[in-house]
């Protein structure tokens, strides 16, 4: 515990109660590599507790949650080492709360943090408690999300690289066309807000993206998932093919040479490393369904699935939709792509039909142009930039726009005042 924590010989006073001062909010970023003990006293607790150490935020972090309070804490922190984080629930009033903490010092390590949700909304309760070198203090009642952002605000570093965003893209079956979306809103992203964007193509054997953009395939992912512990920012750029000022990829090697069995958390320090980049990364993953393909999307900022407006695009998007949700209860739901629409004399479902189904809006429905597709296909060119006016570049700026957490583009925001920007263009 922090040398501050240490046990008070001051009388703990009863003050009245105030209203505690709002704090910043705070993004939640992903939890690195520690273990937290979590004690709680009542049942609303525990549940969010339990949701919160499986949220995909705090996937690195390994974590108990118990009953018990603080009682349970001392037990056994008087056998037994402290984690790197400690969180408890306590009900005491102030004082008692006081003698809590105290206790705690006395077996706790000089390392360990200590995070405590109460029930006493008091401002001067608050300051007392961080005088004694307590984390944080939170008021129940308390969501999942606010314990998740509350631990990553911890882990925080003053001047850390501000993390860029992760849109995963998938087909709800094959031939869907996820990668031909993927590809044009990547571009769309890179033209709209003039930031840089990379686009990582995970089909490793098939991936299409080097051909879509006419550069060379090169070793791109393949390469950098070879040593990807020894990957630095240097080594990562030297792997990128760039396609104008904004956009780079990350090629897939596309050949048949050798097999891909990846491990589940393969892709994990790359787009670790591409986050740390820029600021948002388009992952193509492939129409499979793997340990790691799971693991990337559930770990995404953004999932959007492309589906055809058939029977079989309906079930594996129903499917998918609803792992989603439960496996990612604290984030929106996945985005929905309806592509090749209005195929001529082909009985397909209405998308209010589909929307209906999932009970999942689209963000974009995209009418069925094989012309304008397959002219951009053969050029070697994205039909952002063959075909800049045609009805599917402008849904590819709407999905752009939709997932991008951004409400306005470069030119839309000429004539404001010209803030320092956190990411380079």
């Amino acid at each position: 515990m922090p040398a501050a924590m240490q046990k008070s010989t001051a009388a703990p006073m009863n003050i009245p109660a105030a209203p505690a001062v709002p704090g910043p909010v705070v993004e939640a970023l992903r939890v690195p590599a520690i273990t937290l003990h979590a004690f709680c006293e009542t049942p609303e607790l525990t549940a969010a507790m339990q949701s919160a150490v499986t949220d995909r935020r705090m996937s690195r972090t390994h974590a108990t949650v118990d009953p018990g309070g603080i009682d349970a804490a001392l037990a056994l922190y008087r056998k037994t080492a402290t984690p790197d984080l400690i969180l408890f629930e306590s009900q005491a009033a102030a004082d008692q709360l006081y003698v809590q903490l105290d206790a705690l010092a006395e077996v706790c390590g000089a390392a360990t943090k200590v995070v405590v949700i109460g029930h006493s909304n008091d401002i001067e309760l608050f300051r007392g408690l961080l005088a004694r070198g307590l984390s944080e203090y939170l008021v129940a009642p308390v969501g999942p999300m606010k314990i998740v952002s509350a631990i990553s605000a911890l882990y925080q570093t003053a001047g850390a690289t501000k993390l860029g965003r992760s849109f995963a893209f998938v087909g709800a079956q094959g031939g869907a066309g996820s990668s031909s979306i993927a590809q044009n809103v990547a571009a769309s992203l890179a033209r709209i807000y003039q930031s840089k964007v990379i686009l990582a193509d995970l089909d490793l054997p098939f991936g299409s993206a080097s051909l879509g953009f006419n550069v060379d395939r090169g070793q791109g992912i393949a390469e950098a998932l070879k040593d990807a512990n020894r990957l630095d920012e240097g080594l990562f750029e030297r792997l990128l093919s760039h396609c104008g000022d904004h956009l780079s990829l990350l090629a897939a090697p596309a050949h048949l040479d050798a097999c891909y069995d990846l491990s589940e958390a393969a892709f994990e320090r790359v787009l670790d490393l591409a986050r740390s980049t820029v600021p948002f990364v388009v992952l193509d993953v492939p129409h499979v369904w793997t340990a790691w393909s799971r693991k990337t999307l559930l770990a995404a900022d953004e999932i959007v699935i492309t589906a055809v407006p058939d029977l079989v695009g309906l079930r594996n998007a129903k499917n998918l939709v609803e792992l989603l949700r439960k496996a990612r209860p604290n984030d929106a739901p996945p985005k929905l792509v309806l592509n090749q629409v209005g195929v001529p004399k082909r009985a397909e479902i209405k998308p209010a039909q589909f929307a209906k189904a999932l009970d999942l809006e689209p963000v974009a429905c995209v009418a069925f142009e094989p012309a304008t597709f397959s002219a951009a296909a053969n050029a070697g060119r994205m039909i952002v930039d063959a075909a800049p006016r045609s009805p599917a570049t402008r849904q590819f700026a709407h999905v752009a726009q939709n997932i991008s957490g951004r409400t306005t583009g470069r030119a839309e925001r000429a004539g404001r005042f010209a803030f320092k920007r956190l990411w380079g263009g």
